[in-house]
C-alpha cells in the first residue's frame, strides 16, 4: 500500500479485477466523455484497454466506499512502465508516436507515464494530489531519472489548438539531449503562431491541467505534436528530468523520501 486515508486507498493494482476496474474508469473518461476509440476498446463491457496493459504497473486510487465486485471502486488511475520492462513489452507505448532515441541512448533510468485519469465525481478535490504523491513515491523508490509520456489535448482541430501548441513549442521545448521527435505519419508542427504574437493567458487557459502540472515541475515537450484521430486527441510528449526540477518541487520529493 502506498497511501491511505478515510476516503481513499492509493496502491498498485494487485489483481485482474483491479486492472479491469482501471480500464473501466479509462473507458468512462477517454471514450464516453472525450469520444475516443481504438481497436481494443470494448464497448460492450465498457473497457478501454490495449496490449501494453499487461506490462505496466497500474497505480490506482480506490474509493473505500465502493465494493470491488462492481468494478467502480477505482476512481483514479495512472499506468507506469519502468525502462527495464521495455524489452518484454516490445517498445514503449510512446514509440508509436515519437522517436525516443535521445532518451533510449541516454543510459538513464526511464519511466513511461500514461492513461492518467480521475472519475468526474472526484475531480477538484484531493484525488489527483493522491495520484501525484503515489507517483512521487514510485519514482523515488526506483531511482527514476527521466519521466516521459504522451499527454493529450482533446480534439484534432489544429486551428483551435494553435495558441497553446505554439506556446509550448516556444517556451517549453526540450533541450537537444531530451528532445524526442514526433513521427512523420501523423506529425503536426507546433510553431503555428509567432512567439511575439502569443497571448500567454489564452494559451494556458486552453492547456489541460495535467500538462500544466508537468510544466510546473520543470517538464518539457518534444518536437512536434502527433494527431491521433482514432482517439480524438492531439498529443504532445512530455519529458522531465527528476534531477533538474525546480528547487521547490525537488524539496517536495526529498521530503517524501525522508518520510518513508
Amino acid at each position: 500500500m502506498i497511501a491511505d486515508d478515510a476516503l481513499y486507498t492509493l496502491r498498485l493494482a494487485t489483481t485482474d479485477e483491479d486492472v479491469t476496474a482501471a480500464q473501466r474508469l479509462r473507458y468512462e473518461v477517454f471514450v464516453a466523455e472525450l469520444g475516443g476509440d481504438g481497436p481494443l476498446v470494448d464497448h460492450r463491457h465498457r473497457l478501454e484497454r490495449d496490449a501494453f496493459d499487461a506490462h505496466f504497473d497500474h497505480l490506482i486510487l480506490v474509493d473505500r466506499r465502493k465494493p470491488t465486485g462492481d468494478l467502480d471502486h477505482v476512481v483514479g488511475a495512472y499506468r507506469v512502465l519502468p525502462g527495464e520492462r521495455r524489452a518484454a513489452a516490445g517498445r514503449f507505448y510512446s514509440e508509436t508516436e515519437y522517436d525516443l532515441a535521445p532518451l533510449l541512448g541516454s543510459g538513464r533510468k526511464l519511466l513511461e507515464l500514461g492513461r492518467s485519469c480521475v472519475h468526474r465525481d472526484h475531480r477538484g478535490g484531493t484525488a489527483m494530489l493522491h495520484l501525484w504523491n503515489g507517483l512521487a513515491d514510485y519514482v523515488l523508490r526506483r531511482g527514476i531519472e527521466i519521466l516521459f509520456g504522451v499527454a493529450s489535448f482533446h480534439g484534432t482541430q489544429i486551428d483551435v489548438l494553435a495558441e497553446p501548441l505554439s506556446y509550448l513549442h516556444h517556451h517549453h521545448l526540450a533541450p537537444p539531449e531530451m528532445r524526442v521527435t514526433a513521427r512523420p505519419a501523423h506529425r503536426q508542427e507546433m510553431a503555428l503562431v509567432p512567439r511575439d504574437a502569443l497571448d500567454r493567458k489564452t494559451a494556458m487557459a486552453a492547456t489541460p491541467a495535467l500538462i500544466k502540472a508537468y510544466l510546473r515541475l520543470g517538464g518539457f515537450v518534444g518536437d512536434g505534436a502527433w494527431i491521433d484521430r482514432e482517439f480524438n486527441t492531439t498529443d504532445v510528449c512530455l519529458v522531465m528530468d527528476t534531477g533538474q526540477m525546480s528547487a521547490r518541487h525537488r524539496d517536495f520529493y526529498i521530503r517524501k523520501k525522508a518520510q518513508r
